[in-house]
């Protein structure tokens, strides 16, 4: 038995969607990516459908949102900041905000947003 799950994406069996760290004592890690199901979407509404897939990383896991400690969010237009800010603090819980960062990049297209996330797993 490994200490570590990993989930792969559907389409590129090299790379996971999930992956989660034990360790020895209890606790660990869950790291998980996501975009958004429907890339025909504004930039709040594909926000909102992945921080959804990570809701259902989450669940999986056992864990609520509580529980995510970093979040790095990669957007194809930085002025897109305003509107990801608002879907965000309508999703996270007040004084539980994880360190986050927010950068451009391409993506593929459609893709408006990717989000990864690390979340502690409970001792």
């Amino acid at each position: 038995m490994t200490d570590i799950t990993r989930i792969p994406n559907a389409t590129l069996p090299s790379k996971s969607r999930v992956a989660i760290y034990r360790l020895p004592g209890g606790g660990g890690f869950l790291w998980a990516v996501a975009t958004s199901p429907d890339r025909s979407q504004d930039i709040r509404a594909q926000t909102l459908g992945t921080l959804g897939v990570l809701d259902g990383f989450l669940k999986d896991a056992g864990l609520d949102r509580t529980r995510i400690v970093k979040a790095e969010i990669v957007v194809t237009d930085h002025d897109n900041k305003p509107a990801f800010d608002a879907a965000w603090a309508s999703w996270m819980p007040d004084g539980y905000g994880p360190v986050r960062s927010f950068v451009q990049s391409v993506m593929p297209e459609g893709d408006l947003i990717e989000i990864i996330i690390t979340a502690a797993l409970p001792a």
